[in-house]
């Protein structure tokens, strides 16, 4: 991986203070997402890893797609030449679904996938822009493992290693670009 384009792409990542409660620093990709090049570069560095680590994967899959995370799965989808599987917030997807409950900070949530999103045995990696106490993340390995999917990786833009979310993913093998105390 080129520290180059590693750097480049930190650059474009800004730090919010106390958001979304105070003593909470935000790591905002929005900067990232508007800077075409810079963005061009993240999906590169992506699609470098998932070539270089998987000989065969069959989907990706993005979750909750009112989050910033699906920002990067299609794009990373159609470079790569496969399919992109959407993991969304209960209630947002039609047909027989899967769901999940997961506990949050704040409270608990639910994510849901389409039951025919992928068929058993197909090679799957979950991508999101950050993870933190890994909850979605697991919520999201469990709907692929009710489906019999095999889940190669969890992959992610930024880590926030203090929240040692990436030890809930225990077997999961667990991939990300930036890492944050």
């Amino acid at each position: 991986m080129s520290e180059e384009k590693l750097r480049r792409v930190r650059d474009r990542i800004r730090p919010f203070p106390d958001f979304p409660v105070p003593g909470v620093l935000f790591r905002d990709i929005s900067p990232l997402l508007k800077d075409p090049a810079a963005f061009g570069i993240l999906i590169d560095l992506l699609e470098d890893h998932v070539r270089a680590a998987f000989a065969k994967i069959d989907f990706i899959a993005g979750e909750r797609l009112d989050s910033r995370g699906f920002l990067i799965g299609p794009p990373l989808a159609q470079r790569l030449g496969i399919g992109f599987v959407p993991i969304r917030k209960k209630g947002k997807l039609p047909g027989p679904t899967e769901s999940v409950s997961y506990a949050l900070e704040y409270g608990k949530a639910e994510l849901e996938i389409q039951s025919d999103a992928v068929e058993p045995g197909q090679k799957v990696v979950i991508v999101d822009d950050l993870l933190a106490t890994g909850g979605t993340m697991c919520a999201a390995c469990e709907l692929m493992r009710r489906l019999k999917a095999e889940v190669l990786e969890c992959l992610v833009i930024i880590e926030l290693k203090l929240l040692k979310g990436s030890e809930k993913l225990k077997a999961v093998p667990f991939h990300s670009l930036l890492q944050y105390d």
